[in-house]
């Protein structure tokens, strides 16, 4: 059905906030050929998508492939494996490859986890991040050019050292620019040893909790426009297994949204179309197409 497979562990980036590099060490990436022999025994267990996880996982460099595109590519030719996604990512590793592969390879699902962290200039370079905010949304409008139906989830921190208004308005404004389909946002909350942990002008408690809350308000009505706005399409759900309800089956669309719907257990593990009735906050609800049906 779905698994997770490590290609690569560490990080090289230093963020001022992470402690990512001092706890799991410098970037380390697995053969692809050790990799391909996981995804292949995966696959002859019933696995049908596969993610693909790192620290830093679009910095992949292992032996026997160019970067996480070619990788993709020979992950593609596995025989059973329907679907391919890949967590976390960072900005400055999405290069022309990995975007293209977006593109032409089918089984990479049309969904991306790219953090940016902050909207402002002033606190990304705070932040040790690489990148500013315009050229993150450059990246965006090259992904969305390549892969027109993509959809982003990211990463937001409030209230890191330093942060003023004006920096939490130009992430509120970044967001509302790119328009994000999930989320996971946020207060800023000191790891001891990393910079950032020591940094003058760290920001007031309360705040913190203000910005957030107004980061998560804005994100949630993101996410709940882009779920009702898949009621009364029709798309392909991979099936994992039963729903709270009986008769009721769970699955994700290509774009990691749950959905439920009534169908028979013998679905698991198969993908099928499914018309959408009713986008929810954080679900989907739908109905097996009428084909599908017949088959059941």
């Amino acid at each position: 059905m779905t698994a997770f497979l490590t290609i690569q562990e560490g990080c090289d980036k230093f963020c001022a906030f992470c402690v990512v590099p001092y706890t799991r060490g410098a970037e380390y990436s697995r053969p692809a050929a050790a990799i391909l022999a996981e995804a292949r025994r995966m696959a002859a267990q019933g696995t049908r998508e596969v993610t693909l996880l790192g620290q830093n996982v679009n910095a992949w460099h292992g032996e026997g492939a160019s970067g996480l595109a070619g990788l993709l590519r020979l992950l593609a030719e596995v025989p059973g494996i329907e679907r391919l996604r890949y967590t976390t990512s960072h900005p400055r590793d999405m290069d022309e490859a990995l975007i293209a592969a977006h593109r032409d390879i089918p089984q990479v699902m049309p969904f991306l986890h790219l953090p940016v962290q902050s909207g402002s200039d002033r606190i990304l370079a705070a932040m040790n991040r690489g990148h500013r905010a315009e050229d993150y949304l450059r990246l965006v409008d090259r992904l969305r050019v390549a892969r027109p139906d993509l959809a982003l989830s990211t990463d937001i921190i409030a209230g890191h050292p330093g942060e003023r208004e004006e920096d939490h308005a130009a992430t509120m404004a970044l967001i509302r620019r790119v328009g994000f389909a999930q989320a996971f946002s946020f207060k800023y909350s000191p790891r001891p040893g990393t910079p950032a942990a020591g940094a003058p002008l760290q920001v007031a408690e309360a705040d913190k909790d203000r910005r957030l809350a107004e980061i998560q308000a804005l994100l949630r009505e993101q996410q709940a426009a882009f779920n009702a706005g898949m009621a009364g399409t029709i798309c392909e759900v991979l099936w994992t297994g039963p729903g709270r309800h009986p008769g009721q089956m769970s699955g994700r669309t290509p774009w990691l949204q749950p959905v439920h719907a009534l169908a028979p257990s013998h679905c698991v593990g198969r993908t099928t179309p499914v018309r959408i009735l009713a986008g929810h906050p954080n679900s989907l609800s739908g109905e097996l197409v009428e084909q599908e049906r017949t088959a059941a």
